[in-house]
């Protein structure tokens, strides 16, 4: 028995040598990362030293809704529908993990729908990799929910914008706001059952013209239901320079600003943002896409922007290839010409 306790006691003590070498390991790439960026902002020069901190990786473009300003839910991605194969995603997390922190498992589409989710967040999370999703909600079954506390995954994002079915469906279209609410009960229920912290439960709300008016409803809906977090966000418009009939009319809940002009009766909008020449996303972050396809940003909804595809070449050589450096000088000069930029409210 004391020969069993000191084996295990010598198991324990490695563990937590890997873990500190493994944090130790991360905030130095977090070091590299910042002090290239910040040299680059002052010399103009695009320096990158480092790997990502975070990436977001797409399990599948496909949803079950049809969001109106969803380019996935209104089939409106040029690029092919699919769904990641664990080699490719194995394959990214294996060349990132040594320094990544942070794995955001969602792109486009609604992540539930892979049937290999669960699996995808346990492999990343014997990484010692943070992992959160984002989903619509509507596949919190019983078993789902079990799964998706047994699987580890640390934070769970849950659109649910309105506090009935009628605002709810205004945007969510094709939706069932009794199934969401329903769902995030259980997912509840069953963390304060296993006694579990995981997943962090956090109840998204964008604002709308049509759900602007439940913002304190919204508040004490998640209070009701026992989320760790209600966070209210403003919305992402795609054609929003002449106004959009969801546009909310809350200045402090929009991302964008009306302009008059004396010279003209048309009204239009812009974004708050005034784009400095400078974004941190470009040297912290980065998007795997279903097949393999590496964006800078999580903007680039369409992947119009390619820096490699790690199927065909490791990621490594991609990170510091030639079009990814010519792309971040871009956004140190002249980052306004960039089109997807135009929606972003990223300031540092």
């Amino acid at each position: 028995m004391a020969n069993l306790s000191w084996q295990s006691a010598g198991k324990s003590t490695n563990i937590r040598k890997v873990k500190f070498n493994t944090l130790l390991f991360r905030n130095l790439n977090f070091l590299k990362i910042l002090a290239s960026y910040l040299f680059s902002r002052i010399s103009h020069r695009a320096y990158h030293w480092g790997k990502p901190i975070a990436v977001s990786i797409e399990p599948t473009n496909r949803c079950n809704l049809h969001c109106p300003e969803c380019p996935s839910g209104m089939h409106r991605l040029t690029r092919t529908r699919g769904e990641i194969s664990p080699d490719v995603f194995k394959s990214a997390i294996d060349q990132l993990s040594p320094q990544l922190s942070y794995l955001t498992l969602y792109f486009q589409g609604e992540p539930y729908l892979h049937p290999g989710f669960f699996d995808f967040v346990r492999y990343a999370r014997s990484k010692n990799i943070y992992v959160s999703s984002s989903t619509n909600g509507h596949f919190l079954s019983t078993e789902q929910v079990e799964q998706t506390i047994n699987c580890g995954l640390n934070r769970l994002i849950i659109s649910l914008d309105g506090i009935n079915q009628e605002t709810y469906q205004s945007y969510r279209q094709g939706g069932n706001f009794k199934q969401v609410v329903e769902g995030i009960a259980k997912l509840v229920e069953q963390k304060h059952l296993k006694k579990v912290n995981h997943p962090k439960i956090i109840i998204q709300f964008l604002v709308f013209k049509t759900n602007q008016h439940q913002i304190a409803e919204i508040r004490t809906l998640g209070k009701k239901l026992g989320v760790d977090k209600v966070e209210i966000k403003t919305a992402q418009f795609y054609d929003y320079h002449l106004g959009n009939p969801l546009m909310t009319d809350l200045g402090k809940y929009s991302r964008y600003k009306k302009i008059t002009s004396p010279s003209s009766s048309i009204i239009t909008y812009q974004i708050k943002n005034k784009l400095p020449n400078h974004c941190f996303r470009m040297w912290s972050s980065c998007v795997i896409t279903w097949d393999g396809k590496v964006a800078p940003c999580c903007y680039d909804k369409d992947a119009n922007h390619v820096m490699g595809n790690i199927i065909k070449t490791p990621f490594h050589e991609i990170l510091k290839s030639t079009s990814y450096k010519n792309f971040r000088k871009t956004l140190l000069t002249k980052r306004k010409s960039v089109e997807m930029c135009s929606n972003c409210d990223q300031k540092f």
